[in-house]
């Protein structure tokens, strides 16, 4: 945010009433690099174990009972592309849960969202990192009905794919880091129940932080920077832009671009990542901020919603309006949130004394060329909803494990159009097969990108081109705005050999 929005904001008493002057204060805390996991590898063969359970965590001070892979974010899985992984997943857990390798090109039977692994009880991830698969990706559960209380509870944890691109000198010469993104809502020390707003909106949080860190301060050694990010949130947006400087794009979920994107901001939508590099041109300090974003959530006028804030709600008295961080209690959920006319800093940059960034790469990978002409079948999907029920549904229809919604075949290649008929934001996430996105509102894609996540705005069209390569087998497609998910807004895939 440059100085002309900040009085902007300003003068429309959002900075000062919603923003900045609120916000609670907090000592600068170190940046806290992810931990990676301990594996053994030989023979191109990597051995590898994850565990889920219960655990107690201190966030902002304050002592927290989560969920998690062992602390949050969970340790950082490293695989190299052509290595066979062998990943043993225990659940500790007092309930069921299991394991989503989310963006990974691996079977269906493999990364199987619908398989549990219940308490006690352990299970074998085998699989071969595909070739030419570098890039940011990341883990956790996806039982259905569950999924946004594990995930909001701490269940995640980055894995990153390296490959040979990642030894060119602009990038191996870049210091690194790895920044998961994510919001916590507390009473006392726990989560507290979802409310109906929580289910229909999705939930945000008031605690914003990076790696469990709030507002952390990064002392960069290097003048270039290369940052992995992932929006690890149940619903929160993150418009990020570095104060009053470009973004260069080099990766999104599926991995590297042709060439850098110079970018002023960056959306990621809950489950994206994306790969920036940061040229620290002069020394002094660099802001990451998140930017308001207006997702189309739904806020309560004033006051407690009990039953007759229900019976308003039923009555048109509800608005699509901004909406984000929440109080401290689980009783008013994400109905009096404030996310999209609230500026934050997420982290704090301090440049060395002398700063000489790397020059950009020149280019970066090859990325095919999908030919919509090429497609054997062109798909409709329409993402609906009855929103006072917190019911969601694709082309009419809530999940429902034991129905087939889509039937396709391995080796071809199909052109999907994604509908949002509703009037807020949809991510939408295709499980084992990325994709590109073709055009959005009838205007053609900027560049080429493999993804396996998109956004959808309120009452927007966007058309991806999806092929159906190297596996068969049954997988999903969803809303990554979890509470949508786990009320109904899944279909089943089935690809056929």
């Amino acid at each position: 945010m440059n100085r002309r929005e900040l009085l902007k904001y300003g003068a429309l008493g959002l900075a000062s009433s919603y923003g900045l002057s609120r916000l609670p204060a907090f000592a600068q805390s170190p940046f806290p690099q992810p931990r990676t996991l301990e594996v053994l590898r030989a023979d191109g063969v990597v051995e590898a174990q994850i565990t889920a359970r219960q655990s107690n965590l201190t966030l902002s001070g304050k002592p927290a009972r989560l969920m998690t892979y062992g602390g949050f974010p969970g340790p950082t899985l490293r695989l190299r592309e052509g290595e066979t992984v062998r990943l043993n997943f225990t659940n500790n857990l007092p309930e069921a849960t299991n394991l989503h390798l989310h963006g990974l090109h691996v079977p269906p039977s493999v990364d199987d969202p619908l398989a549990l692994v219940q308490p006690g009880e352990s299970r074998l991830y085998e699989f071969t990192v595909p070739k030419g698969s570098a890039g940011t990706y990341w883990y956790h559960p996806h039982v259905h009905g569950r999924v946004a209380p594990q995930l909001y509870a701490g269940l995640a944890g980055l894995l990153v794919v390296e490959g040979p691109l990642d030894a060119l000198p602009e990038l191996k010469g870049a210091e690194e880091h790895l920044l998961v993104l994510k919001d916590w809502l507390f009473s006392g020390n726990r989560i507290p129940a979802w409310t109906h707003m929580d289910w229909m909106n999705g939930r945000e949080g008031n605690l914003l932080t990076v790696n469990a860190a709030v507002r952390p301060t990064l002392r960069a050694q290097k003048a270039t920077l290369r940052l992995r990010l992932l929006n690890a949130s149940n619903a929160r947006y993150y418009r990020l832009a570095l104060e009053n400087h470009p973004l260069y794009l080099i990766a999104t979920d599926g991995g590297f671009l042709e060439k850098p994107v110079e970018l002023p901001e960056l959306l990621l939508a809950p489950g994206e990542r994306a790969e920036v590099l940061v040229r620290l041109s002069r020394p002094g300090n660099y802001r990451l901020q998140a930017l308001p974003y207006d997702r189309g959530a739904m806020m309560m006028h004033g006051g407690m919603m009990g039953d007759q804030g229900m019976g308003m709600m039923d009555h048109g008295m509800m608005d699509h309006g901004s909406r984000g961080g929440m109080g401290d209690t689980g009783m008013m959920g994400s109905m009096m949130g404030m996310g999209a006319t609230r500026l934050e800093t997420l982290l704090t940059i301090v440049a060395p004394a002398s700063p000489k960034p790397l020059p950009l790469p020149a280019s970066l990978a090859p990325v095919e060329r999908l030919e919509p002409a090429r497609a054997t079948a062109t798909r409709r999907f329409e993402l609906g909803e009855r929103m006072m029920q917190a019911e969601f549904f694709i082309n009419g229809q809530m999940f429902d494990p034991a129905r087939v919604d889509v039937r396709a075949q391995l080796g071809s290649l199909e052109v999907w159009e994604l509908v949002n008929k509703t009037d807020m934001d949809h991510p939408f996430h295709l499980h084992t097969y990325p994709f590109q996105v073709l055009s959005r509102g009838g205007k053609p894609a900027p560049y080429r990108a493999w993804k396996d996540t998109v956004n959808l705005r309120k009452n927007e069209v966007v058309r991806i081109a999806v092929p159906l390569r190297d596996f068969s087998g049954v997988t999903v497609y969803h809303c990554h705005i979890v509470e949508h998910e786990d009320r109904g807004m899944m279909g089943i895939l089935q690809v056929k050999g």
